[in-house]
């Protein structure tokens, strides 16, 4: 049979049969849009936490001394200059940045024109010193280094941190809205070797300073401000604190898939890794991602349904057909043509609901965003889309219509191109 001969038969069966196909049209369309729609929120839903809530680059490794172990207590497991320099040479290791806690209080108290508002607070304040290259490429003004006492101290706040400002404290207090450019260039005053909280403070006086906000980055402190480590170094040995021993290390690996063996050795080596954002960043992943697996797998039931009901509308047909499909055979048509006529209406079936479906999903969506930035409260890291639908899930849903739809027509088609001409045309 040729082609525009298999196409006409199948349009002229299915304005005949419209009101079935349509209903069988009808069930492919709720299971592969359902099924879309769910997997959509998903992965959109996993991009915002992967990317905004906890950013984790997949080279880093962040190495932190032992909390409690024999090799701490006996003078091991610290993160001194030999250990930083075992680090560096590790294999798989790129380069390695070390980190030191500035370990005295800290608190700033600001008093006057905050952005064109009036602000009075008092706070306490972290401070974390970082090498510059780690931080190079957020730093938008000047150079990253300590200009000594006396001098303001550049300073790096966390865009998370400044998210979090901008969705709850500012609102509450009637603050403006800030961004990480506005901010460049700010100055604040911070006091160091005071607390508001803490019962005593390391010997000697405090230290006023002034920090100069120089950009904001991913890699900055969340609770606090990162500043230079010589800084760091600085104000530490000015309070006779531990200035040799750094609070951490990170790792950049030269490939992803080196990473477990460099985490292997660092942990041979008496060493911790500080994971907590990728551990948080993964649990909040395979969380949505079980929600989203039974929604799709509701989903996938109702396109099993569909395809039950295209094989049960599809088999009344053939019976009701069965003269039709004798004449047919009578004239000239194979096995083959008989079952191809059939596959081919289920395929067309198939292909509208699934096309269909994937459209309704992502109307649906498209309804869901809108419906969200108008209504929802501007909450912390709320995107601007809450779906994501690459190439391969559009397609795969047109795709899952079709071999739902050729899955119920396949045995209709054998009984089809089984049909005895001589015994059906003889009544």
């Amino acid at each position: 049979m040729r082609l525009d001969a298999l196409s006409r038969m199948v349009r002229l069966s299915l304005a005949r049969e419209r009101k079935g196909a349509f209903f069988s049209a009808f069930g492919v369309a709720m299971g592969v849009g359902a099924l879309v729609f769910f997997v959509g929120l998903g992965l959109g839903v996993g991009t915002v936490i992967r990317e905004k809530i906890f950013p984790t680059d997949a080279r880093l490794v962040d190495v932190v001394p032992p909390s409690v172990s024999l090799g701490s207590l006996l003078g091991g497991g610290k993160l001194d200059a030999p250990t930083v320099e075992r680090l560096r040479a590790l294999p798989g290791v790129e380069a390695a940045y070390r980190k030191m806690n500035v370990r005295v209080p800290a608190v700033t108290r600001y008093d006057g024109v905050f952005f064109g508002s009036k602000l009075r607070m008092g706070m306490e304040v972290l401070a974390l010193g970082v090498e510059p290259e780690l931080v190079q490429g957020d730093v938008q003004l000047g150079e990253f280094k300590d200009a000594g006492e006396g001098q303001p101290i550049p300073a790096l706040v966390s865009t998370r941190l400044l998210e979090l400002y901008n969705k709850t404290f500012a609102p509450a207090r009637k603050l403006p809205q800030l961004s990480a450019n506005m901010l460049v260039g700010f100055g604040f005053p911070v006091e160091f070797n005071r607390s508001y909280v803490a019962a005593a403070a390391a010997s000697g006086a405090t230290q006023p300073a002034q920090a100069q906000v120089v950009g904001a980055s991913d890699r900055a402190l969340l609770a606090g401000i990162t500043i230079p480590l010589d800084a760091a170094v600085r104000l530490n040995r000015a309070f006779n604190m531990d200035a040799e021993n750094y609070s951490g290390v990170t790792l950049i690996a030269t490939d992803p898939s080196q990473v477990p063996a460099i985490v292997d050795a660092v942990k041979g080596m008496g060493l911790e890794i500080d994971d907590q954002d990728r551990r948080m960043a993964e649990n909040s992943g395979a969380a949505v991602a079980l929600t989203t697996s039974a929604l799709a797998l509701l989903s996938i039931l109702i396109c099993v349904l569909a395809a039950v009901n295209i094989a049960h509308a599809l088999s009344a047909s053939v019976r009701a057909r069965a003269k039709e499909i004798g004449v047919m055979q009578a004239v000239g048509a194979s096995r083959a043509d008989v079952r191809s006529i059939v596959l081919a209406e289920a395929a067309v079936v198939g292909l509208a609901g699934g096309a269909s479906g994937t459209a309704a999903a992502l109307l649906l969506a498209l309804g869901v965003n809108t419906l969200a930035a108008s209504h929802l409260p501007n909450f912390p890291f709320k995107p601007d889309s809450f779906f994501s639908f690459p190439w391969p899930v559009v397609a795969g849903g047109v795709l899952l219509g079709l071999v739902a739809a050729l899955a119920g027509a396949y045995f209709p088609s054998r009984r089809a191109a089984a049909t005895d001409p001589a015994r059906t045309l003889a009544g």
